[in-house]
């Protein structure tokens, strides 16, 4: 009898063990490392990349510290193991050279701190956007001055030198900004098998054939879809089914809904409206775009009117209505990004030195300011990182 109690007694203090591992492996899904990228575009350029953390239970953001120097680390990309970190270095000289730098990280999942790994150059100056293949082989960056390349992931996380490199040439309407072209965006399908590059200068959206074997770049047949003249398109995001994608215009502050035939990797232009209140006289540029997670609702920063626009996506269209317009409690939003639940939205304002968030209304795509807000010099983009590796899942 004794022995019997005894077992039994180890039995439901291994099973409440087991619960309590259970549920603290599950708290560790609600809580995030952020990063923030910053640049300073006047004066001596920023080193600071920021570490952030976020319980996505609460929308509580917490500044905790720098998670590494590096020079103008403009924009962020994740590998999707949450091991490794990419950032571009937003500068017009490199080397002695008129380049700027991609860099490579190793993230430390109990401290979120990440090493550096090693940089390479970019192809032209001011590298501007950054992405990661879906099959974490690959990244691809956008140089605004320059050209868009492909670059491979080594087995430790640190960059190759690039398998692919394109530049367009031309020019555009506007002559202060469009004298050439300025790649502002690179994003991949979401089958992975097409480059899309999203050109300022040229009123242009290219699209390149992308080998995710290789990471080689084919242009496409046709090579190109072109853009309302004048309006400077500047990111790209599909919707979720991937049927639609939305296109933030810098120069004229519109946003444009394209249908696209993935098969084929064709777009097609099906709306243009303005991303700013009717009501609306001030100077301003368009900065990013997002698709919520539902794909009922696209998301757009307006800078100078320093806001961010909601709007309703029809399900079978595509074309957008405005629904809302909310400031951004600062100045110059410039990237923003949902949390991995969906439930809130992270907003870099990047003249005001601070980072706020805003609940997201799931039913009605609207945003509502938590109230929380910490401060982060010249922000200019914001990722999420797991806590623990996609390997220890």
């Amino acid at each position: 009898m004794f022995i019997a109690r005894t077992i039994g007694l180890i039995l439901v203090l291994a099973a409440m063990h087991g619960q309590n591992l259970s549920l603290k492996a599950h708290e560790d899904e609600y809580e995030y490392w952020v990063y923030v990228g910053t640049a300073s575009y006047n004066g001596a350029p920023s080193r600071k990349l920021y570490l952030g953390h976020f319980d996505i239970r609460t929308g509580e953001l917490e500044l905790v510290g720098v998670a590494a120097e590096t020079e103008n680390s403009g924009f962020l990309a994740v590998r999707p193991d949450q091991r490794y970190l990419y950032a571009t270095n937003e500068v017009g000289e490199l080397y002695g050279k008129k380049v700027g730098g991609v860099s490579a990280f190793r993230r430390d999942a109990a401290t979120g701190k990440v090493e550096l790994l090693n940089q390479v150059p970019s192809f032209g100056a001011n590298p501007a956007y950054i992405t990661v293949s879906r099959n974490g082989r690959f990244v691809l960056v956008a140089s605004y001055y320059g050209g868009t390349m492909s670059l491979p992931i080594r087995d430790d996380g640190s960059l190759g030198p690039p398998v692919s490199e394109v530049r367009e040439t031309g020019s555009g309407v506007n002559r202060e900004r469009q004298e050439g072209s300025h790649p502002h965006s690179v994003v991949l399908s979401p089958d992975n098998r097409f480059a899309v590059i999203v050109d300022l200068g040229l009123d242009k959206i290219f699209v390149y054939r992308f080998d995710q074997d290789t990471g080689s770049l084919t242009a496409n047949s046709p090579a190109f879809v072109q853009a309302p003249p004048g309006s400077g398109p500047r990111h790209l995001a599909f919707s979720p089914s991937g049927r639609f994608a939305y296109v933030v215009n810098e120069l004229n502050s519109t946003i444009s809904t394209y249908s696209f035939e993935a098969q084929y990797g064709v777009f097609h232009l099906l709306q243009t409206i303005s991303s700013l209140p009717p009501s609306f006289r001030g100077e301003n540029t368009g900065a990013e775009v997002q698709a919520g997670p539902s794909g009922r609702f696209v998301y757009v920063s307006n800078r100078g009117h320093d806001s961010v626009g909601v709007f309703e996506a029809d399900p079978q269209k595509g074309t957008l209505k405005a629904i809302q317009d909310v400031p951004s409690q600062g100045r110059t939003p410039r990237n923003f990004v949902f949390d991995p639940s969906g439930k809130f939205l992270l907003v870099g304002n990047q003249d005001s030195d601070q980072i706020a968030v805003f609940k997201v209304d799931k039913g009605t795509g609207r945003l509502t300011p938590t109230g929380s807000k910490v401060t982060a010099v010249a922000p200019v983009c914001i990722a999420f990182m797991a806590m623990r590796n996609e390997q220890s899942r």
